[in-house]
């Protein structure tokens, strides 16, 4: 569990904390196996034993007075007694997790018979959609075998296909044998028939060990819907001009409740897997794309608050039916028409899912994405509760989960990796803030409590084994990270402990929230606004500007660039490139209303040095390709030439270039060979990342450059996507200043 506060050292009130311009939070990744500083947790047992406060909950920690039989609570002060059966545990307190570290985690006893425990298989389905190309069906194919290699033996495998029909696949029998049922065509209607009477579920879902050749074959048969397949009553408009076919909706909605009648028997999970090549437009669900070729310019309306909304809550209600189901979702769509990601991402990201969008076929990471999920560890049915001393409280919570109909700050993950992050904001509890004693600590306690599906191999110490063989068990823990801040005594101690990614991180969220509810100029306001605030106060902290005696006119030189604050230097930049990035970029730029959506919710889950690279990509240059050069460079022309090296490395999250100038030694062997430093490089940085990034390798002066260049963006301009200004960056700050000066008078 991996946490970063946006600042160290707290501020000491809430006027403390508005002088500062900082904003307050953390981000915490619940399912990272180290914290952020490469330690793991002490594991134990006997989770439920753990003593909590009677007053506010928290769990007992490290930080607790210990008495021979109380205790003190580090959160909130109260007195607690322990119970006998404690007090013989604390005697000997090196046998205690709980004693011996801060940061914890548990093993907490499963509910249920210990049978129904035992025959957890994980369960995955795919849903693919055949009102689609021959090519989309081969990636849609090759991205299954990588799944199938990637899934362990044991699970339960079940393939779907949906267009005018719904098609379920049976592939334990000789031959794979798909029945269908016809789809209603209008937005009311529903399946006239349950799933569970066309295909018993058991015999839909095949053990993947048993069965995967027939899956493979049942694979090669998925051919796209032609014209002439279907009826004359079904998808036929006027004078036989085809209407949609693509029933995702329902196809959905019938999958989650097919799937949920076995949920906590035969599996604790199953993942559906939908696989899309347009937008759903046919049957319940379906959803009208002409918004998106709207004139809105010429109707004086703001295209992205038109399209950055959801047009129906049918997939948001979706989710609900899919969290009850115990289903998580995840949707790969593979298009470059107007799909309305908009309305579709609620349905993965509130099930715990990822969304993913390839613009086409040729160029895909789509099974190297598919392998890379499946191949990573995953906790599921998680409860995430974050608690704090008196003082202060939780405000907003940000990320992909959904919040407690009935407990405050409890959110419900139905599918964390160990990627996955969520960020918090603070506000004070009343007008006081924190006491001015300089030993006084303010602390924070998250605790994730989680299901993992353990595999046979790890059961082998169990006395379990002889009855279980080869089959996986769960296991339910409680992981707990108890932390203590201390409080910044002025503005320059605060500015002192920032740390910029975390900053960043609670930025982005704010900054989507606000394009999300006001449209994308809104967006791009708040994040200018809050720059000039941030530089006002840190100059007046510093005090750096005099004003002539007692008028409003200013003496000294604003210090737009915080040259006597290391911890501050970065944001700027992050700044700058944030207005360039896809994100904030007006929809008449030619950003795709889709692509922003899939950069919102990437973004959103990002943990904040992977955040870092995706919105300011990390320039290094190598002399040869085993020597680095240099570790950074800033993202401009005059860098490149100024360095003089012959190969550049730009890690831009989504995508990693090799470039070598135009002026590089034509001895130097390209691309780079595979047993040196840049590729051991290249390939740790793969390793490491929650998607698969697309490599590409460029020559100067003989390949297209573009790619490259168009991540220069310090010459680029803030507004607009062409090159009008010579100075990018350098007219951004000028223009910071002269906002500065005006905010200030």
């Amino acid at each position: 569990m991996a946490v970063r506060a946006t600042v160290t050292r707290f501020p000491i009130d809430s006027d403390g904390q508005e002088a500062s311009g900082v904003p307050w939070g953390l981000t915490v990744t619940p399912f990272a196996a180290k914290d952020e500083n490469g330690q793991a947790p002490v594991y134990g047992s006997d989770g439920h034993l753990l003593p909590r406060c009677e007053n506010c909950y928290a769990y007992f920690n490290t930080y607790c007075e210990l008495d021979q039989w109380v205790w003190n609570c580090s959160l909130c002060g109260t007195l607690n007694g322990l119970s006998s059966q404690a007090i013989a545990r604390y005697s000997h307190p090196q046998s205690c997790a709980e004693m011996m570290s801060s940061f914890i985690d548990l093993e907490l006893p499963l509910e249920g018979s210990e049978e129904e425990m035992l025959h957890a298989r994980p369960v995955y389905v795919a849903a693919v959609d055949l009102l689609s190309s021959e090519e989309f069906l081969e990636l849609t194919k090759s991205a299954l075998q990588a799944a199938l290699e990637a899934l362990a033996p044991e699970s339960l495998f079940g393939l779907a296909t949906f267009s005018h029909k719904l098609g379920l696949y049976d592939v334990q029998g000789p031959i794979p044998v798909v029945k269908n049922v016809f789809i209603p065509q209008d937005t009311e209607g529903t399946l006239p028939i349950e799933l569970e009477d066309v295909m018993p579920l058991l015999q839909f879902l095949a053990p993947v060990e048993t069965f995967k050749d027939h899956i493979t074959s049942a694979l090669e048969t998925l051919r796209p819907t032609t014209s002439w397949e279907r009826t004359p009553g079904t998808g036929q408009g006027l004078d036989g001009i085809l209407m949609g076919g693509r029933g995702f909706g329902v196809a959905m909605e019938a999958l989650c409740n097919y799937l949920g009648s076995e949920y906590g028997n035969t599996f604790a999970l199953a993942r559906v897997f939908a696989f899309l090549s347009g937008p759903p437009d046919y049957g319940p669900g379906q959803l009208d794309t002409r918004r998106y070729g709207e004139q809105y310019a010429s109707k004086g309306e703001d295209a992205d608050r038109a399209l950055l909304p959801e047009q129906t809550p049918f997939y948001k209600d979706l989710a609900a039916v899919a969290v009850q189901a115990g289903v998580c979702v995840d949707i790969f769509a593979v298009t470059n028409e107007y799909t309305d990601l908009a309305s579709l991402k609620f349905l993965s990201i509130e099930s715990g899912g990822s969304l993913f969008l390839y613009s086409n076929t040729d160029d895909s990471t789509l099974p190297q994405d598919m392998y890379r999920m499946l191949s990573r560890p995953y906790a599921f049915n998680c409860v995430l509760r974050l608690r704090t001393s008196t003082e202060f409280k939780p405000g907003h919570s940000y990320g992909h989960f959904f919040p407690d109909p009935q407990y405050e700050n409890v959110q419900h993950i139905i599918c964390c990796d160990s990627y996955a992050t969520y960020a918090y904001d603070f506000d004070f509890a009343n007008n006081v803030g924190f006491s001015r004693h300089a030993s006084e600590q303010h602390m924070v306690q998250i605790a994730f409590q989680y299901t993992v599906v353990v595999p046979p191999e790890e059961l082998s110490g169990s006395k379990l084994i002889s009855s279980c063989r080869g089959k996986h068990s769960l296991k339910r823990r409680l992981r707990i990270r108890t932390l203590q801040y201390g409080t910044a005594r002025n503005l320059n101690e605060l500015y002192d402990g920032v740390d910029p990614e975390a900053v960043l991180s609670l930025l982005v969220h704010k900054v989507i929230i606000a394009s999300l509810e006001q449209g994308v100029r809104e967006g791009r306001m708040l994040l200018h606004d809050w720059l000039v605030i941030l530089t006002a106060q840190y100059n007046e902290a510093f005090k750096l500007i005099q004003y002539k005696d007692g008028s409003s006119s200013i003496t000294g030189q604003i210090d737009v660039v915080f040259s006597q604050c290391p911890q501050l230097q970065p944001l700027p930049r992050l700044v700058f490139a944030l207005l360039r990035n896809p994100l904030l970029r007006f929809h008449e730029e030619g950003v795709h209303p889709d692509y922003r959506i899939y950069v919102q919710c990437l973004f959103s889950a990002l943990e904040p040095g992977s955040l870092h690279r995706a919105v300011y990509p990390v320039l290094t240059s190598y002399s040869t390709p085993d020597k680095q050069a240099y570790p950074r460079h800033s993202l401009s022309r005059a860098a490149l030439i100024t360095s003089g090296s012959p190969i550049f490395f730009l890690d831009a999250f989504t995508t990693l270039i090799v470039f070598y100038s135009s002026t590089a030694d034509p001895s130097l062997p390209f691309p780079p060979p595979q047993d040196c430093l840049l590729r051991s490089t290249i390939n740790k940085l793969k390793q490491d990342r929650c998607i698969t990034p697309k490599l590409v390798f460029i020559r100067g002066g003989q390949d297209d450059a573009t790619a490259f260049e168009n991540y220069l963006i310090e010459e680029q301009d803030v507004e607009g996507s062409g090159l009008t200004s010579v100075m990018g960056f350098v007219s951004f700050l000028e223009d910071i200043t002269q906002s500065v000066l005006e905010y200030m008078k």
